[in-house]
C-alpha cells in the first residue's frame, strides 16, 4: 500500500511540473521576440539591464535579444538595413542619417541618458587634476563624428584647450579597444566608460580623475530609436517596450546603489559587486539618469550645436522630423 501510495503522490507531481513547465513554456512563446542593439556595454545604461533583471519588459509582453554594436554607426547601419528593431545609441546618428535624405530614417523615440558617461582617465593618481593637465598631451579622444568624442571636444574647448593645437585628440582607435590600447602604453590619459574605467583602477592600470558629463552639463547623450516605417507598423510594441524601460529607470530611482549593482550584477559578470556599487554612485552624481524618456527641443538643439562646433554639422535637422515624444508621454503617464 505504501508503495501504491508512493507510486501516486510521484505521478501526480510530474503531472503537476509536466503542467507547470508546459505554462511556463507556453509564456515565453506568448512573448513578442524583438532585437535591440545597443552602442556598447555599459553600466551607464544600467536602467535598461535593470528593465530586463527585473523582468519589466516581460510584464509588457516583450523579449529583448540584446546585441552589443559597438559603435553608434555599427548601430544605425544595422537598424537602416532591419538587421535589428531598435537601436540604442547617440541621437548624432539620426541626425546624419536625415541629412543624407534617406526616405526610412531613425526617429528616437525615448530618451535614456541625460550627460555624457565617460571619464578621464589618467595613468598616474591625481587628486588635484584640472583641465590645464591635459596641455601639451595626447589623450585617446573615441571615433570622429561620435558622440563621445564630440562632447570631449567641447568641453575641451569649455577650458580654453582647442584639440590639435594645445593637445592631442586622438579619434583613429575604435572605441571598444580604447582601454587595452592605453594599457599598452598609446596616449597619456584616454577616456572610458563604466565599467571598464573602474576595472582599470582596480587593476591599477589607469584613475579616472575628471568627468566628461560634469563638465558638459545636460546633453540628451543616448536614445532608443526605429525607423520611421517600424514606429508606423509597430506602435504598439514601442509602447511596450517603452513602458517597460521606463519602468526600469524608476526602480533605479527608488532603489540603492547597492541593490542597482545586485541587479546588474547578471550583465556584468567580470565586474565585482564592490566595482558596480561605486560605479552606481559615480553616474548618480553626476546625474546621467533621470526618470524622464523626453527627448527635449531644448537638448537637441544643445546636442547640434556640439556637433556644430565640432565641424561634423553643416545643416540643423527640425525637431518633429526625428524625434516622437508621444510614446515617451504615455509610458511616464500610465506608469507610476
Amino acid at each position: 500500500m505504501k508503495t501504491l501510495k508512493f507510486i501516486s503522490i510521484l505521478v501526480i507531481s510530474l503531472i503537476v511540473a509536466t503542467l507547470f513547465l508546459s505554462g511556463c513554456s507556453s509564456n515565453q512563446s506568448d512573448l513578442k521576440k524583438i532585437t535591440v542593439m545597443e552602442v556598447t556595454h555599459s553600466v551607464f545604461y544600467a536602467p535598461h539591464y535593470i528593465a530586463i533583471s527585473e523582468g519589466f519588459f516581460e510584464e509588457e509582453g516583450l523579449k529583448i535579444d540584446l546585441i552589443d554594436g559597438k559603435g553608434a554607426d555599427k548601430v544605425m547601419a544595422a537598424l537602416l538595413s532591419g538587421q535589428i528593431d531598435i537601436g540604442f545609441m547617440g541621437p548624432e546618428a539620426s541626425v546624419y542619417v536625415y541629412n543624407q535624405g534617406m526616405e526610412d530614417y531613425a526617429i528616437n523615440f525615448a530618451q535614456l541618458t541625460q550627460r555624457d558617461g565617460s571619464f578621464i582617465v589618467s595613468r598616474e593618481a591625481s587628486p588635484e587634476f584640472t583641465m590645464e593637465d591635459l596641455r601639451g598631451k595626447e589623450l585617446l579622444g573615441g571615433r570622429k563624428g561620435g558622440m563621445p568624442n564630440m562632447t570631449l571636444e567641447y568641453v575641451l574647448k569649455k577650458n580654453n584647450l582647442v584639440p590639435g593645437k594645445d593637445l592631442n585628440v586622438r579619434t583613429d582607435i575604435q572605441f571598444d579597444v580604447m582601454a587595452g590600447a592605453f594599457a599598452g602604453g598609446e596616449g597619456d590619459y584616454t577616456t572610458l566608460f563604466e565599467p571598464t574605467a573602474s576595472l582599470m583602477e582596480k587593476e591599477g592600470k589607469g584613475y579616472v580623475v575628471a568627468s566628461v558629463g560634469a563638465e558638459s552639463g545636460y546633453i540628451p547623450f543616448t536614445a532608443y530609436s526605429a525607423r520611421k516605417s517600424y514606429l508606423e507598423k509597430n506602435p504598439e510594441t514601442i509602447q511596450n517596450f517603452t513602458r517597460g524601460l521606463y519602468k526600469g529607470m524608476l526602480w533605479v530611482e527608488n532603489h540603492s546603489a547597492e541593490e542597482v549593482a545586485k541587479s546588474l550584477q547578471p550583465h556584468f559578470p567580470d565586474a565585482d559587486l564592490d566595482i558596480l556599487v561605486n560605479v552606481v554612485n559615480r553616474y548618480r552624481s553626476i546625474g546621467a539618469w533621470a526618470p524622464d524618456l523626453v527627448m527635449t527641443q531644448e537638448g537637441l538643439d544643445r546636442l547640434q550645436d556640439v556637433m556644430t562646433e565640432a565641424g561634423e554639422l553643416n545643416k540643423k535637422v527640425p525637431y518633429d522630423a526625428i524625434v516622437n515624444t508621444d510614446f515617451a508621454k504615455e509610458a511616464m503617464e500610465s506608469v507610476k
